[in-house]
């Protein structure tokens, strides 16, 4: 085992989907796995050991199967998903389903469509179309998992009393009194015994309770319970995994064709959902640790190539479908695990555990097993999840699909869920409330409350032509939403009634001015139209036809008048605590780049150094101008800022006087100063040197070309300096290339840079072609990741 801790932790080699760049590589070669991994694949093991047993019971597979789901999902999704920390094994979100599909069509059926359905998974990768599922409403998901959660409490509650579940929740519910009235006493104290330990367990105060706690709740409940049974001698079913030799595999499938595409389509939506939206989660909590590695966000269309790929594995082995989990996920991100090793070191502890432990496995009470099951069960209703949905006002979405999932089943519980989540947008957006009234100083105030759509336009303009020529007149809206024909109402009404003498001023719910009344001599920019390089609609008349001083006291004005008063508590927080940006952010002094629009940043956030073509001279190499060094050395140093990025641009004028320079001539400041492009300039000239491409087409012409060398090149200018080399290799710090291409208004991150591979990857790793080696990718940044390529939405970021 190394003991050198990798600061890059994924084997990917190219951008997740959300475009977030890959960290600095490690200095460490060869094969390894981190004592942290180690940990965390045995806490994984032990909590994954008894969860796949009791979901293969409450499905009423063999119990081997669950088994081989844990093993297949750990080794395989943990080898080729695209979430390094995500587990992935049998889950309780698709116990209701799995157990419909064995009552109806029998155990190698399933088995068959679960591999039907693990080609559908494969098939949706490769369309890359897995960010899709993250449209389905929150409330959606979070009602089915409930509605699952309770169809296997009330299944798994007649085991617990000694009894057998019945097919449906409403047989269950309906025999659960006679049950009640004859329990079985030894199978009811052992399984009252297991939810004991399962909710005490964590709770243990003290050294004790902190020395214990690393034992796995579940595998202390279980383990517990099966030792006292053994000991007291109770007579109770318990598990029985039958030879391996008698396994049953997968047949094909038996059964009308409809039904049993339906089964597959249920199985891989259901699974591809679960399974995104833990990676999801997982990304959130492996972001939220503050010490260890920085772990790579997930690729969601390989994570969904990954698990459809176990899904069929699984299946042909006789295994339960495969998804990400959660519960043994997010156990693995606290337990420490920095890379994919942990997942796949617990599907091969699985592995070593279904051949050697058979006879101790044996020993677990049935009754244990649907205790644990049921509390998991029970969890799935959260309250957290409740709370909300009900603040977001999504409660009848939520009740709809949990309603369904219980008494219909899984795929129509989902499918009434998204037809409530339709029927409440549409309400939503066309029930606005507009009222008009006449306050005691003889302001009218008109209120909007909702979404300012079309449907709302002559309502909108009734409570407007109430307004009289010439009043003061406050518009309030309150509404996320306002589409054109909305718009160039308000803007009309609004510009015809000052010029008839009247004053209107846009506030929000809350009061808070967006705009003064607009006069003859104010600023006519509306705050909800496009950024249009501050060209006013009318200028004003009083300014000087020069642009000069006029225009830039006349920019001032409008600063105080409208921005001022909504980022005046921030910069005063700002102004008493100082500033701690978290990246510096190294860009050209072109006019056109305005790095807070183009990173969704706001003040604080970004140390910014911006010269003529972006360049970071060399240490020894600036004869006398120390800017550039000082920055980075104060930003890394005293700031610890914790990424730097270089960010080169279109048509960037100091890359075409680079390339159109004479070597003659006199030594101008410019020139001197261009000098330190000149490596840059050398690179691209360079035949045998891989070209860079960006976004999968080459540079449009030389310049191109030479900006995104440049990029490259002035990270390796970085990488000299004393201080960026020592934070690389103490993995506080990330280096990341970028390119804004402005007539198109779209940034591209560097994936992959020349002599410097950021991940050790075994042959034939890659799961899709990359770059020819030592190549030069600038992947697109799509809109719904831009915020990715910056710091989080500043709240002073939409005056």
């Amino acid at each position: 085992m190394s003991a050198c801790t990798p600061t890059r932790t994924d084997d990917s080699s190219h951008l997740p989907d959300d475009g977030r760049p890959h960290s600095p590589p490690s200095p460490c070669r060869g094969p390894r796995i981190a004592a942290a991994d180690l940990s965390a694949s045995i806490t994984v093991f032990l909590i994954a050991l008894p969860l796949s047993l009791g979901i293969a019971l409450a499905t009423g597979a063999p119990l081997q199967a669950g088994l081989v789901a844990a093993a297949v999902g750990g080794i395989l999704v943990g080898r080729l998903g695209g979430a390094p920390l995500q587990v992935s094994g049998p889950a309780a979100g698709l116990t209701v389903v799995t157990a419909d599909l064995i009552q109806q069509y029998g155990w190698r059926t399933t088995c068959a469509i679960t591999v039907l359905a693990g080609l559908a998974q494969l098939g949706l990768g490769f369309l890359r179309v897995a960010r899709s599922a993250l449209a389905v409403s929150p409330a959606i998901v979070h009602g089915m998992l409930a509605g699952i959660g309770i169809t296997i409490a009330v299944a798994q509650l007649h085991i617990v009393l000694g009894g057998s579940p019945h097919s449906s929740v409403v047989d269950n519910v309906r025999e659960l009194p006679a049950q009640l009235a004859e329990p079985h006493l030894a199978a009811l104290s052992t399984s009252a015994l297991t939810l004991a330990v399962l909710l005490l367990w964590p709770r243990i105060p003290g050294r004790a309770g902190r020395v214990v706690r690393t034992v796995p709740a579940a595998l202390a409940a279980v383990a517990g319970a099966t030792a006292v049974a053994a000991v007291a001698g109770l007579r109770l079913p318990r598990v029985d995994l039958p030879s391996w030799n008698s396994h049953a595999l997968a047949g094909l499938p038996e059964g009308p064709v409809l039904g049993i595409a339906a089964a597959v389509l249920t199985i891989a939506l259901v699974g591809s959902v679960e399974s995104l939206l833990s990676a999801v989660a997982v990304d959130k909590l492996a972001a939220a640790r503050k010490q260890g590695p920085r772990i790579p966000r997930a690729d969601l269309d390989r994570e969904l190539r990954g698990q459809g790929v176990a899904n069929i594995v699984s299946g042909t082995l006789g295994g339960l479908p495969v998804t990400g989990v959660a519960v043994r996920s997010a156990a693995n991100v606290r337990t420490g695990a920095v890379s994919r090793n942990s997942t796949m070191l617990h599907g091969l502890w699985i592995v070593v555990a279904a051949l050697l432990l058979v006879p101790v496995l044996d020993l677990i009470p049935l009754a244990a097993l649907a205790a644990l099951v049921a509390a998991i069960g029970v969890q799935m209703v959260s309250l957290n999840h409740i709370r909300t949905v009900t603040r977001h006002r999504e409660v009848p979405v939520y009740a709809a699909t949990t309603v369904g999932v219980v008494f219909l089943g899984v795929l129509e519980g989902v499918g009434i869920g998204v037809a409530v989540a339709v029927a409440v947008a549409l309400h939503r957006l066309t029930r606005t409330r507009i009222t008009h009234e006449e306050d005691q100083d003889g302001v009218h105030h008109v209120r909007v409350r909702g979404q300012l759509t079309f449907l709302a336009v002559p309502r909108l303009s009734r409570a407007l032509h109430l307004v009289p020529q010439g009043a003061d007149a406050v518009v309030e809206l309150d509404g996320s939403f306002m589409d054109h024909a909305a718009y160039e109402s308000l803007h009309d009404w609004q510009s015809s009634h000052i010029t008839q003498g009247g004053s209107v001023e846009l506030t929000g719910r809350s009061g808070a001015r967006i705009t003064e009344p607009a006069g003859a001599a104010h600023c006519h920019c509306r705050p909800w139209t496009p950024w249009r390089n501050h060209q006013c609609e009318q200028p004003s008349r009083t300014a000087p036809p020069d642009g000069g001083a006029g225009e830039l006291a006349s920019g001032i004005s409008a600063f105080q008048r409208n921005t001022a008063p909504l980022v005046r508590g921030e910069l005063a927080r700002l102004a008493r605590e100082g500033q701690q940006p978290s990246q510096l952010f190294l860009t050209c002094a072109d006019s056109r780049l305005v790095t807070s629009m183009i990173t969704s940043s706001g003040p604080g956030d970004l140390f910014v150094v911006r010269n003529v073509g972006n360049l970071v001279p060399l240490p020894g190499e600036e004869s006398g101008d120390d800017s550039v060094a000082a920055a980075i050395e104060y930003a890394v140093e005293v700031l610890k800022v914790r990424s730097i990025t270089v960010c080169g641009h279109s048509g960037c004028g100091a890359m075409q006087a680079l390339l159109h320079s004479e070597p003659t001539g006199a030594r101008t400041p410019l020139k001197r100063w261009l000098r330190h492009g000149l490596p840059s300039l050398e690179r691209a000239a360079v035949k045998d040197e891989p070209r860079a491409r960006i976004a999968g087409r080459a540079p449009a012409d030389a310049v191109e070309q030479l900006c995104l060398t440049n990029v490259v090149q002035q990270l390796e200018h970085l990488r000299a300096h004393e201080s960026v080399a020592r934070a690389l290799r103490e993995g506080a710090l990330e280096l990341h290339g970028m390119y804004f291409h402005v007539g198109e208004a779209q940034a591209y991150l560097l994936t992959d840079a020349p002599d410097t591979p950021d991940t050790e990857e075994a042959p034939g790793d890659r799961s899709e072609p990359g770059p020819e080696p030592g190549g030069m990718v600038f992947d697109r940044v799509e809109a719904s990741a831009l915020h990715d390529v910056g710091t989080s939405p500043h709240p002073a970021n939409s005056p």
